[in-house]
Parts: structure tokens; C-alpha cells; sequence
């Protein structure tokens, strides 16, 4: 079961945030997402179960090696961390291609 799959947003590029539901970082990432209007998917790998949190962090780690939250891919960009300014950025990038 892929968590992300690129192809889905063939058409539309679109946002997927691996995130953990305990994380602070994480919750403002979806916090400025939520405040921009933007539609996203995500997935709080830490609700998982074992099997599926094996496979989410192995799909997550070819977009973020160090497997650090929250890893969001936003179009064709990959941000890591809550970084506002960067998540800006690749959204208004993402709203204007379309």
C-alpha cells in the first residue's frame, strides 16, 4: 500500500505531509497548510500499525533519507521541517503551474 503515490496527482500536483501526531513541527506545518488553503493528504505515521509504519517510513525515506519529521513533498519540491517560508514558496509555486 503506498502511502504517497506521484502518480495519483498526475494531473494535479498536489501536497502529502508524513507526520507524526505528537510532533509540534507538525502540527504548524498542517496549522500554515490549513491557513493557506490548501488541500493536502497526510499520514501520523506514529498511528500506524507496525507493519504499515515499516512500509510509510520506507516510502518516506526516498524523499528524506534521515527519515525526520515532518517530511512534506509539495508538487516536485521536498521540504523537511517546519519551514514556513519554504512551504509558502512551494505552495504559491504549485498554485501558478496549475
Amino acid at each position: 500500500m503506498a502511502f504517497y503515490d506521484p502518480a495519483k496527482y498526475q494531473d494535479k500536483p498536489g501536497i502529502f505531509m508524513y507526520t507524526l501526531s505528537t510532533c509540534v513541527h507538525c502540527k504548524n506545518a498542517k496549522k500554515l497548510m490549513h491557513d493557506l488553503g490548501a488541500e493536502y493528504d497526510y499520514v501520523d505515521v506514529d498511528q500506524l500499525s507496525q507493519d504499515e509504519m515499516s512500509e510509510a517510513l520506507s516510502e518516506m525515506s526516498k524523499y528524506n533519507p534521515a527519515e525526520t519529521f515532518p517530511t512534506i513533498v509539495i508538487g516536485d519540491k521536498v521540504i523537511v521541517g517546519d519551514r514556513d517560508s519554504d512551504i509558502r514558496q512551494a505552495v504559491a509555486k504549485l498554485r501558478n503551474s496549475k
